[in-house]
C-alpha cells in the first residue's frame, strides 16, 4: 500500500490510484513514490504506462522502477519469483547494454504476441502450428529469461514436428533472441520494444543531463514531474522511476517537499 495514502485504504483503490490526483487526471509521484506491495505497485504502473504513437507496445515495468517503489529489494525479487511462477507475469532480459530487466503480466505478454504474429502473417497453417506450440509448450512451461536450443526444440515437439525454420519464425517474430557469448542460448523477447528501448536510453541522457547542468545537480520532484523530455515520448514519470531504482538519482525529503538529485559517482 502507498505509505503516503494511509492504510485504510482496500487493495482495489491503491491499484487504481485512488486519491489526489494531478490536473492530467493521474497521481502525482510524490503521493505515489513508496508502496509496501509488490503486486500493487506493478499495477499502478502498468496503469500509469505511457501511450505512445504508432507503437504497438504492452505496459511493462522495469524491474529498477519497482526498485525505486520498494525499500526491500530481497523482498522484491522474492515476491516477482513467486508472481512469475504464478504465470501472473513475466521477466525479460533487455538488450540495452545494461543489466534491464522488464516485467510483463502475462496477460499482456500473450497479447503483444498475437499482436507480432498477426502483423507477421505466418503463411502456412504449419506456421500458425508453430505460435501455437510456443505459447501453450514453451511459454507454459520455461518461465526462465532464456532457455537453451536443445529445451526449445523438446518443448516445442510436444506439438509436433520441429524444422529449423520454425525456430527462424520466431526470431522473426521478435519472440526470441539469439544470445551473442552463445549462439545455442536464446533470450525470451517482447516483440516491437526495440524502438521503445532507443527511446528509453535517450530519455535516460536527457533527463541526467537537465540535472547536471543546474547549479546543485537537483530539482523538487513536483515541478520536475511536469517537464517534458525532447526526446522521449515515455514521460518523465516513467524516466525518474527508472533512474532512482537504479541509482543514477536519489530522492531526499525537505520541508517543500521530495527533492530529486543526481547520485555521486
Amino acid at each position: 500500500m502507498a505509505e503516503a495514502s494511509g492504510k485504510k485504504r482496500s487493495r482495489d483503490e491503491e491499484a487504481s490510484g485512488d486519491g489526489e490526483v494531478d490536473c492530467d487526471g493521474t497521481q502525482g509521484l510524490e503521493r505515489s513514490l513508496i508502496f509496501n506491495d509488490t503486486l500493487i505497485a506493478l499495477r499502478m504502473m502498468r496503469a500509469q504506462f505511457p501511450k505512445i504513437e504508432k507503437v504497438a507496445q504492452q505496459p511493462f515495468i522495469l524491474q529498477s522502477q519497482l526498485y525505486s517503489s520498494i525499500k526491500d529489494r530481497t523482498q522484491v525479487d522474492r515476491d516477482l519469483e513467486s508472481l512469475k511462477k504464478e504465470k501472473i507475469l513475466r521477466l525479460f532480459k533487455l538488450n540495452t547494454g545494461q543489466d534491464d530487466h522488464a516485467i510483463m503480466f502475462f496477460e499482456d505478454y500473450i497479447n503483444q504476441m498475437d499482436i507480432a504474429v498477426k502483423k507477421l502473417g505466418a503463411r502456412s497453417q504449419h506456421g500458425i502450428e508453430v505460435f501455437e506450440w510456443f505459447k501453450n509448450h514453451v511459454i507454459e512451461c520455461k518461465l526462465d529469461v532464456s532457455i537453451d536450443h536443445q529445451e526449445l526444440l523438446i518443448l516445442l515437439s510436444a506439438g509436433g514436428e520441429v524444422k529449423d525454420e520454425d525456430i527462424t519464425l520466431l526470431i522473426n517474430a521478435g519472440l526470441l533472441t539469439r544470445q551473442m557469448i552463445d549462439p545455442n542460448m536464446y533470450w525470451f523477447a517482447i516483440p516491437y520494444i526495440g524502438s521503445v528501448l532507443k527511446v528509453l536510453s535517450q530519455g535516460r541522457k536527457e533527463l541526467l543531463s537537465f540535472l547536471n547542468r543546474r547549479k546543485y545537480k537537483e530539482m523538487l520532484l513536483a515541478p520536475l514531474e511536469k517537464k517534458r523530455l525532447r526526446l522521449s515520448p515515455l514521460d518523465m514519470r516513467f524516466h525518474l522511476r527508472d533512474l532512482i531504482g537504479s541509482g543514477h538519482l536519489k530522492v531526499l525529503q525537505t520541508p517543500s517537499g521530495m527533492l530529486v538529485r543526481v547520485s555521486k559517482d
